[in-house]
């Protein structure tokens, strides 16, 4: 299949972005995804331009306050940064989970649910556009992972020898990761629709909220779809571990700053 052509082979994909967070650990006073990385492109820019080429619907997940600062500013928004978007409301921050499944009224009708946290900035063409292209391969319900080895993973995934994703320790639930073990990019594609929304419901009627947080994680989720549910896993390794930066300080701010600089979004007029 051509790299450049958008058809790839037949499936509907929503993004869904979990975007509730504030920027305040960024020194801004905006919702985190509405924080400017320079001067005229924020987070929101960065990531929507990478998922624009990739999905026929965007579901940009947000905070009440975070509704209410795009619904009050949306004149000053660039004409084509809310494209193919629509806006979920996350009423209390509950945890990723609850954020990808109280939005499902805007995705249960897509083939395919491509989630990506709301400050993975640096994602590649390349990375989204092979995942949705082996994903499309592949037949029955399905869990595609791009994945990079960390150095010190502040999420490790751990797969058996036939492939299977059989356990998950995350750092801020108080795990202990293995330095150089599997992390993730921010990015997870999933077989969507009623079979996605089912194996949440029952996977919901058995877990239990995260030890440390208290809240609804997605990420174990993942490990009970391969283990307990038996998706396949499609393991797409990448071998830049920049794509994994998320910008939550500011010194990722800063980074953020200089690799935009160097590699200006696509059509940016503004770099």
């Amino acid at each position: 299949m051509n790299e450049q052509s958008r058809d790839f082979s037949r499936r509907r994909i929503s993004a869904v972005v979990p975007a509730a967070g504030r920027g305040s650990r960024l020194g801004a006073d905006v919702p985190k995804v509405f924080v400017p990385i320079l001067p005229e492109v924020t987070i929101w820019d960065a990531v929507h331009a990478r998922l624009a080429e990739v999905a026929d619907r965007i579901v940009l997940v947000l905070s009440p306050d975070g509704r209410s600062y795009v619904e009050k500013n949306r004149a000053t928004f660039p004409a084509n940064c809310f494209d193919k978007t629509e806006l979920a409301l996350q009423p209390v921050p509950l945890g990723m989970g609850d954020a990808i499944f109280g939005a499902s009224e805007f995705w249960r009708e897509y083939d395919d649910v491509l989630v990506v946290w709301g400050d993975q900035f640096n994602l590649s063409q390349r990375t989204l556009k092979a995942c949705v292209r082996l994903h499309s391969e592949q037949h029955g319900p399905t869990l595609t992972l791009p994945v990079v080895r960390a150095p010190k993973p502040y999420v490790e995934y751990v797969f058996d020898s036939a492939g299977r994703l059989t356990g998950l320790r995350q750092s801020r639930e108080g795990d202990v990761c293995e330095p150089g073990g599997f992390s993730d990019i921010g990015v997870f594609l999933l077989t969507g629709g009623e079979v996605l929304g089912e194996a949440w419901r029952l996977y919901r009627a058995g877990s239990t909220l995260g030890s440390v947080t208290g809240e609804i994680n997605f990420l174990p989720f993942l490990v009970h779809l391969s283990s307990t549910v038996g998706w396949p896993v499609v393991r797409y390794e990448t071998d830049n571990p920049d794509e994994a930066v998320g910008i939550n300080t500011p010194e990722d701010l800063a980074f953020a700053r200089n690799l935009l600089q160097k590699n200006p979004l696509p059509n940016s007029k503004s770099l």
